[in-house]
Formats: C-alpha cells, sequence, structure tokens
C-alpha cells in the first residue's frame, strides 16, 4: 500500500507532488521519490527514509518542470532503500513509472528481459513495468502501457510518464486505487483523494481495468482493450481530515473495511486456485527439510499471540506437528526445550516488537530455524530470521490491530497448508478445497460488512452501559474469542474476557449474572452440540447471549438472543470471518462510549521497549 501522486499543468511540478505526497504519508513510509520532466529529461530525486529527507534533497537540489509524478513507498518486494525507492525507470530512463500493488510473475517477466538485454537495478517487482513499457513501445506510450499491462498478473496502480510524450502522464489499475483530479487547466493524479484537496474537488474514480491519458487540458479514459469509457464526475465533499481516513470517521474504521484488500495482498502470488495449492517462494523448505520437525513454537505478542492461538490449532491440524505458542515476554525466562529440529515462528506486525526480538535470538541461539511472519519489509524481525512471510496489510495507524491480525491468520494458514504438504499428512484434496475456499474470503468479508455492520452498531449501543462482556468458544473458536475480547476492552475500557467454554462450571459461571452480555462462536461443527450446552449454561444465569455463527444452521436462534451469521466457508478458516462481526462490536462500542478510538489510553503502536 503505497502513496501515488501526479500533476500535469502551468504550476511547477515539485512542491505540488510533495505536497501530495505529505497527505499520503499515512499510506507508506519507508522511503519517497518524485520525477519531474525538466524539459528535455525526467529528473528523479528520492530517498530512503521519512518525506522529509525527500523534502531536503529536493530543496538542495531542485527539479524545475510542470509535469511530474510521485511516490512514497511502503515495501513489499526489496527492502527498504534509496534504489529500491520509487520512482523506477527502464535502461535509458526514457520511461519513469511508479506502482503501488504487487505484480505477482515479475520474477518470469524479469528473467525474460533480461534475456533480451534489459539491466536491472533494484530488488522490486515494479521495475519490471519500466522496462517492459520500454519493450512496447512504438511511438505511442499509452498503447506501451496497454500491451504491457496485458502481460502481468497482480494488482497494481501506475502512473508512467515518457521522455518521448512529455506533456502528458498514463495512469491504470486493477484490485489499487487511482483517481484523477479535474482542475482548472491542470489534472492531477492520486492513490487517495487527500491529495487532491488543495487543487480540486471534482474527481474521477478509475475502475478496474481502466486507463488514463491526463494532460494539462484533457483526461482520456479508456478500457483495458482502448475503447472510450464515460465516466461520472464525482464531487468531494469530505474535509481534509476525513479524506485523509478515506470518508471514515476514524483510522481503525477503515482499516477494519481494508480488510477485503489485505487478505487479497497477503495471498496474490501465493495459492494458486486453478491448481489448488499453496506456493511459498519465501520459504524454500524441502519436504526433506520439514520432516524432521519435531516441534513449532509460535512467539509472539498481544494480537499476535492470538493469531498464534490459531495457527497452533492450524499446524497441528494440517501438518501434526505438535505446536505451542509462547508469550515473547515470557519465552526465553524459561529456558524453552528449543533444538535444531524445532521450527520457530515468531509474529510481529512492526517486526521491532523488543519482546518478540529477544524470544527470536533466544530460538536461534538454541539452534531452532525462524520464521518471521512481520508487515514491515527491512525489519528487524525480517532481517534476523531465516525465512520472511510479509503480510501486505499496509501500514496500520490505528493503535488497535485489525487488518494486521487478519493477514496474520492468511499467513498462518498458508504456512500450515504448505508444512502439511510437505510433510505429507494433508490430504491433497483437503488442499484444495482449502484453498479454494481460501480464494472467497476477501468477498466474504465485504458481505460481512453489509449484512450486519448496521445492526452491530445498533447493538453496540444498547450495551454501551455495560461494565463486563464475556467472550466464549471451543477449539478454533476459543482462540477468535480471545482477540474479539481484547479488541473491546483495549479501545472502549469495557471489562472483557474470553473463556474455553468447557471451563464454565470450573468458576466462570460465577462471574455471569442477569444481562450479562455473553458473545458465543459456533462454527466448528465437530463441537456445535457441546456449544450449545455452554449457551443454555449461560442462559440459565440470564445472561444476553450473542452468538456469532455460519450461514445454514438453523438451531442457533433457538438458543441465542442475537446472532450474527457469516458466511459458510471451512471450518478451518472461520476465524478470519469471525473476528470482523467483534471487531466492529468493539468500535461501535468505543465510539459510542466517546472513546479516543485511534489512540487508546496507556497503549503504543509499537512497543520497542521491555
Amino acid at each position: 500500500m503505497c502513496g501515488i501522486v501526479g500533476y500535469v499543468g502551468p504550476q511547477a511540478a515539485a512542491p505540488v507532488l510533495i505536497e501530495g505526497l505529505k497527505r499520503l504519508e499515512y499510506r507508506g513510509y519507508d522511503s519517497a521519490g518524485v520525477a519531474v520532466f525538466d524539459g528535455e529529461n525526467p529528473v528523479i530525486r528520492k530517498s530512503v527514509g521519512r518525506l522529509t529527507r525527500l523534502e531536503e534533497i529536493v530543496k538542495d537540489s531542485p527539479v524545475l518542470g510542470n509535469v511530474g509524478l510521485g511516490h512514497t513507498r511502503w515495501a513489499t518486494h526489496g527492502r527498504p532503500s534509496d534504489t529500491n525507492a520509487h520512482p523506477h525507470t527502464d535502461c535509458g530512463g526514457q520511461i519513469v513509472l511508479v506502482h503501488n500493488g504487487i505484480i505477482e510473475n515479475y520474477m518470469e517477466i524479469r528473467e525474460q528481459l533480461e534475456a533480451l538485454g534489459h539491466r536491472f537495478e533494484s530488488e522490486t517487482d515494479t521495475e519490471v513495468l519500466a522496462h517492459l513499457v520500454e519493450e512496447n513501445y512504438q511511438g505511442d506510450l499509452a498503447a506501451a502501457v496497454r500491451r504491457s499491462l496485458a502481460m502481468v498478473r497482480g494488482s497494481y496502480a501506475i502512473v508512467v510518464m515518457s521522455r518521448e510524450e512529455p506533456d502528458r502522464l498514463v495512469a491504470a489499475r486493477k484490485d489499487s486505487p487511482l483517481i484523477v483530479g479535474l482542475g482548472d487547466g491542470e489534472n492531477l493524479i492520486a492513490s487517495d483523494i487527500p491529495a487532491l484537496l488543495g487543487h480540486t474537488r471534482q474527481v474521477y474514480v478509475l475502475s478496474d481495468g481502466e486507463q488514463a491519458v491526463v494532460t494539462r487540458d484533457s483526461v482520456t479514459i479508456t478500457d483495458p482493450v482502448g475503447n472510450p469509457v464515460k465516466k461520472d464526475v464525482f464531487n468531494v465533499t469530505w474535509d481534509a481530515e476525513m479524506a485523509e481516513k478515506g470518508g471514515y470517521a476514524h483510522f481503525m474504521l477503515k482499516e477494519i473495511h481494508e480488510q477485503p484488500r489485505a487478505i487479497r495482498d497477503t495471498m496474490s502470488g501465493r495459492i494458486d486456485l486453478s491448481r489448488g495449492r499453496v506456493v511459498l517462494r519465501e520459504l524454500p523448505l524441502s519436504a526433506e527439510d520439514v520432516r524432521p520437525i519435531e516441534r513449532v513454537f509460535i512467539i509472539a505478542c498481544g494480537t499476535a499471540s492470538y493469531a498464534g492461538q490459531v495457527g497452533r490449532y492450524v499446524i497441528e491440524s494440517l501438518a501434526r506437528i505438535p505446536t505451542e505458542v509462547d508469550l515473547a515476554s515470557e519465552f526465553r525466562y524459561r529456558d524453552p526445550m528449543v533444538g535444531p529440529n524445532t521450527l520457530a515462528i515468531v509474529v510481529s506486525q512492526s517486526g521491532e516488537t523488543a519482546d518478540t526480538l529477544a524470544g527470536l535470538r533466544e530460538a536461534k541461539r538454541k539452534g531452532a530455524r525462524v520464521i518471521a511472519i512481520t508487515n514491515v519489509v527491512g525489519s528487524s524481525v525480517s532481517r534476523e530470521a531465516d525465512h520472511v512471510i510479509y503480510t501486505w496489510a499496509g501500514p496500520e495507524i490505528a493503535v488497535a490491530s485489525t487488518k494486521a491480525y487478519l493477514t496474520q491468520l492468511v499467513a498462518l494458514t498458508l504456512l500450515g497448508i504448505d508444512l502439511g504438504t510437505k510433510k505429507g499428512t494433508l490430504d491433497p484434496d483437503r488442499a484444495r478445497s482449502l484453498v479454494a475456499s481460501m480464494g472467497l474470503l476477501p468477498g466474504q468479508v465485504e458481505s460481512v460488512f453489509a449484512t450486519l455492520e448496521e445492526r452491530i452498531r445498533n447493538l453496540a449501543r444498547e450495551f454501551v452501559h455495560t461494565e463486563h462482556v464475556f467472550f466464549i468458544g471451543r477449539g478454533l473458536d476459543f482462540a477468535s474469542s480471545t482477540e474479539g475480547a481484547l479488541k473491546l476492552k483495549e479501545i472502549s475500557y469495557i471489562h472483557a474476557e474470553a473463556y474455553a467454554a468447557g471451563e464454565l462450571k470450573h468458576g466462570t459461571l460465577a462471574l455471569v449474572v442477569e444481562g450479562t452480555p455473553v458473545f458465543a462462536l459456533v462454527t466448528q461443527d465437530h463441537l456445535k452440540d457441546k456449544m450449545l450446552s455452554n449457551i443454555r449454561e449461560v442462559k440459565a444465569r440470564d445472561a444476553r447471549v450473542i452468538a456469532i455463527a455460519m450461514d445454514g444452521d438453523p438451531d442457533i436462534e433457538k438458543h441465542a438472543d442475537e446472532v450474527l451469521r457469516v458466511p459458510r466457508t471451512d471450518p478451518m478458516l472461520a476465524p478470519v470471518l469471525t473476528v470482523v462481526p467483534m471487531q466492529l462490536f468493539a468500535y461501535y462500542a468505543a465510539c459510542a462510549r466517546g472513546c479516543d478510538v485511534d489512540k487508546p489510553r496507556n497503549l503504543a503502536k509499537s512497543v520497542t521497549v521491555e
């Protein structure tokens, strides 16, 4: 997830680009760059680090011209560095390009282009696009872009400029947002509305597959084969703060709604739906490497540790390897039984969590192979682990994690399928079924918003003065319930706890009194009868039961006061869907109580000290 800005008009382009990038820095902040056509050539300035570093470079070495493009990066391919920063060029510096998204077949294309004599400078997937446009250029930039994009798989929002056509920018999108701002004698391109508000409130919102040719006096939009497309102008009424949040009241709600895209990106290039298999190219473990593994430790803190609880069930079920989840803050102090036949999986959104780093180092010191699951390319965790599976959630601004958690679940599930396949414990038909079900998850999460969000908003208002909420479940549902309880207490300050439903009679029932809200997760078919018995136990104490269940199960309504239904999926994948209603309930409860949703008291986004 990166920020893109383009400008064509009478003004000096560089200040306009940098101003727009400032408004988009929440989309990516590990490097930034601009390219401006100076009348003869595109001139590039770029740098690793925050945008202020780029500003200093442009101030010391100005770039003059009226046509340009800019980019602020959140790395997916290639660590943060000056070389990997956008914009990228072709061999001769004729084509300049910025890109948001993931090109799945970039290595295949890169090898083909290298065989034709193209020379690459960076580690990124984006640079492939610049060379591909160069290879396809025959005097018409828009046609070259169209031919190039027909050859790639993946997601993209791109803006391209050419030395041969210096009066225009060409933009295109698929699965990544891109808009065109309509000004007076000037036009702009951006990945999000905030970048444009200082110049216009009239925009075209590009749809998937559409391409735009933008000059100072015109905007031409075409479909994937070049046919003209007529677009309605969208009039932006948001203020600047709301625009930064995509029209949402808080970053947390925006990030909850970004989860379908985050899931899709994290699976991109890693599931082969046609063959029903997982492809983790970043994890070069052979069957011979996997078979000797005797034990798995998942090491994490907070939300990541709750993702790990789900991961434990998945790995044990699919790969049949004993798996433990350890709080990173405790792991190294108990002298864990770790050795060469141990696989350690460390999970951290930021990749800088101090306790998780310490756990990683302890596992390596004892001889374990370490896999990191993290959202930040080039982070300490990613550098020190033996292998890395990146979650492509994009920057997460709200302190309470939502899309990072969901992509961690996806990454752990991909890993579980991969380990089970290589170990020979996962039936191929079962693997194909799981992969097919994973492909449906982004659309299923979107349907949860459509069918449940308004109900959940109203439900949260009913419990605005509640002091205690309990979450119960069995198996994977219990693992999911732990994250639901954490979300509620960390942003609404309502006391919330998760309990294994089978433990109710061992003391927990003493806390349940008349009117107590109890969220009961009921998605594991083989545990359903026992869960219904547990629901009856809390109902007998006059609790208010809100069940979360999958579609197609008519029995739940007989036992619960409210039933929130998510789409039916493989029970192994249910945690990806059931957490969404719990995230929404926590968010709307916090709003109803007047809490600072994005910045809850006493908490920080990344815990970099013990």
